[in-house]
């Protein structure tokens, strides 16, 4: 079996590749030409030896490689060129009608070969079909399901943006006018009279006004300049500092503009999620979010100091990484988590340079 299984590896299923390509013409020429030098070698050899078993091959190949018409043809072909080399080395049946009889037996074998064969082949190019065509369904149907993640994310930022924008216009404002208003108290209550509680309702309003704020720019962080990324990062690395009581910190050595907001906005998000993650399970000290232009685009690198990734990642804890690795595939970029320098672990997400200026 193993004989068989590389000789059809080897020779057959290559060569049956190399026919495949050819124009129809030459296949049926070369056919034709076999046919005849078996009739050639049958007469040759006389009658100690017969061919008679190869005629039954060039029928083969043209039924697989021609088709049905053609394959008759040969069959007629290869009956009468199997007749003329049997009188020709005058090889007769004792029987009168022997010769037909033996003729109308081997075309009958040759139409049931060329039936079945073409059979084969018919059902061999629909499963081809309907394989290609499943192909490009699921093809479309993942396309179709990355544009719809993709309009979903889109469709979470735009929410995230309203809410913010809500936020800061309509409930910091509200704060800040009641803030005003509990001042004016303030002024008016003379001492003893509940002036230091008064102050301290002034002072838990403005707290709630700061919080309200960072909330609100936590939801929409990021300008539409072209540089509202890296003003972004740098006041994220700020809170981040104050809100953990740790040292976060933002390195950009040289400018980096980002015309699509987009994009700007899914590296906002990867760096928030990185340093989320870092702190809560990795329980880092030091963080810094690193911003840079490269030959291959923009590259957004977060670095701490805390305990590294948990091997195996379980399951529930991967779910940040996958959404960070969505981001980054989303916008066409590469996402990456290692070992970093300084201890901990590194996110890098690679933005393609078509998104930069």
């Amino acid at each position: 079996m193993r004989i068989l299984e590389h000789i059809w590896q080897v020779y057959i299923a290559p060569a049956a590749d190399a026919a495949a390509r050819l124009p129809k013409w030459q296949i049926i020429a070369v056919l034709f030409l076999i046919s005849a030098a078996l009739a050639l070698a049958d007469y040759l050899l006389g009658a100690t030896f017969s061919l008679v078993v190869f005629y039954a091959v060039p029928v083969v190949a043209m039924a697989w490689f021609v088709g049905r018409p053609w394959a008759y043809a040969q069959a007629l072909l290869t009956a009468a060129l199997l007749m003329a080399a049997n009188y020709a080395v005058a090889v007769h049946s004792p029987r009168p009608y022997g010769p037909y009889v033996n003729i109308g037996n081997r075309l009958i074998f040759y139409v049931f070969l060329i039936e079945v064969l073409t059979r084969l082949k018919y059902l061999q190019q629909n499963l081809e079909s309907l394989a290609e065509s499943r192909a490009h369904a699921l093809a479309r149907e993942a396309a179709r399901g990355v544009g719809l993640e993709r309009e979903l994310m889109e469709a979470g930022e735009r929410e995230q943006r309203r809410i913010g924008q809500d936020l800061h216009d309509g409930l910091c404002q509200h704060l800040t006018g009641t803030a005003l208003a509990s001042q004016v108290l303030v002024e008016k209550l003379g001492p003893g009279n509940g002036q230091a509680d008064a102050r301290r309702l002034v002072e838990l309003i403005e707290g709630g006004i700061t919080l309200a704020r960072g909330i609100a720019k936590g939801l929409y962080p990021i300008e539409m300049e072209r540089d509202g990324l890296m003003q972004a990062l740098e006041e994220f690395t700020v809170n981040t500092s104050d809100l953990f009581g740790i040292h976060c910190r933002f390195a950009c050595d040289t400018p980096v503009l980002i015309e699509t907001p987009s994009t700007a906005a899914h590296l906002y998000r990867i760096a928030q999620e990185a340093v989320s993650n870092a702190v809560r399970h990795g329980r880092a000290t030091e963080i810094e979010i690193a911003l840079e232009e490269t030959d291959c685009g923009v590259r957004l690198s977060v670095s701490d100091n805390g305990i590294g990734l948990p091997q195996p990642i379980a399951e529930h804890d991967g779910l940040g990484l996958r959404t960070m690795a969505h981001r980054a595939h989303s916008i066409g970029g590469q996402f990456s988590i290692r070992p970093g320098a300084m201890g901990g672990a590194e996110v890098v997400c690679l933005a393609p340079g078509r998104w930069i200026s």
